[in-house]
């Protein structure tokens, strides 16, 4: 039988707090997890900050989570899940009392949580869910052509991020000529990956030599970054006849001619079969064995280091990794 209580970040007057909180209860449908790992991501950092208001004290945050069912809700039907599963999945973080930078979570049985592939540690399952979901939702592994087809190029601007390493690979299993861009450091990473053509995004001109290397008629581009001057550098790197970008925040696009979307993972966790389609997805693309995580950066203090995790990719020093808090690190209160 799981706790009454639990060490958890949340949110208080003072930020981000490491301390003791009740340990929820799964309703109808819902399975409770004793998380095992949780993976960070930038949304984790900005979801935070929003919260930090007197009205939210107490939220929990984070959002990707891996570990063991332990406790089953009224409901469920049989067979669904089995105490002792190993799962993978999503919640909505910094919104409430619950949150996956704590011991325990509630869950959907069903929608939203994703098997862990063979060989995978709970540290790489934990990253399961906003990465790769975000990638498949701005279309890097659609099937059957649709927005991609073999032989064409993509453009993903950050290679290196968590969501553009996932692109990478989604993309060339989608038989895609693969450009993005990187730091030096990180160029062979993301070859390896199986990036075709990569570009230093510091390069002053490396909007006009990926319109060369494309001949100017790229038709499809993903920001992974979103951030700065991203936006107006992939939307300039579109060819001369235009296209779609797929963009992790609100944009308005300076070119008639390019229409960008914004891509929210969120909104598509709903039980519809949009939802549905992009999960089955995923489950058909990992269960490939084909697919790597992104390198793991364990935090050394679990839980107690969520503070200074949040801190750290909000000053932009995380590169090619994946911040990732291993439970059982946690220290006692």
């Amino acid at each position: 039988m799981a706790p009454t209580k639990q060490r958890a970040a949340y949110v208080t007057e003072n930020g981000i707090t490491f301390g003791i909180v009740d340990v929820p209860k799964p309703g109808p449908g819902e399975i409770l997890v004793k998380v095992e790992a949780a993976a960070q991501n930038p949304s984790d950092w900005k979801a935070a900050g929003r919260a930090l208001k007197a009205e939210n004290y107490g939220v929990i945050v984070g959002n990707d989570f891996a570990g063991t069912v332990v406790e089953l809700g009224p409901g469920i039907p049989d067979g669904l899940r089995t105490v002792g599963e190993r799962v993978a999945g999503y919640v909505r973080g910094s919104l409430g009392v619950n949150g996956a930078f704590s011991e325990y979570l509630v869950a959907d049985a069903e929608f939203g949580i994703l098997a862990i592939p063979e060989g995978w540690s709970f540290e790489q399952g934990a990253q399961l869910a906003i990465g790769p979901l975000t990638a498949l939702q701005c279309g890097a592994a659609k099937p059957g052509g649709g927005a991609t087809g073999h032989g064409r190029d993509i453009l993903i601007w950050g290679g290196s991020t968590a969501t553009g390493q996932y692109a990478i690979q989604f993309a060339k299993l989608n038989g895609l000529r693969v450009l993005t861009t990187a730091s030096p450091k990180n160029l062979e990473f993301v070859k390896n990956l199986g990036a075709d053509v990569v570009f230093d995004y510091r390069d002053e001109n490396v909007v006009q030599k990926i319109r060369a290397a494309t001949g100017n008629a790229l038709e499809i581009a993903i920001d992974t970054v979103s951030e700065g001057k991203t936006p107006e550098q992939v939307t300039g790197s579109i060819g001369d006849k235009g296209g779609n970008v797929a963009i992790l925040l609100p944009y308005e696009s300076p070119r008639p001619d390019v229409k960008v979307t914004f891509r929210y993972v969120p909104k598509f966790l709903d039980r519809d079969s949009n939802g549905k389609w992009f999960f089955d997805l995923h489950k058909k693309i990992f269960a490939s064995g084909k697919i790597k995580p992104n390198p793991v950066a364990i935090q050394p203090k679990g839980l107690a280091s969520v503070r200074e995790g949040l801190q750290f990719m909000q000053d932009g020093k995380v590169s090619a990794q994946k911040i990732t808090y291993r439970i059982s690190d946690t220290p006692a209160i």
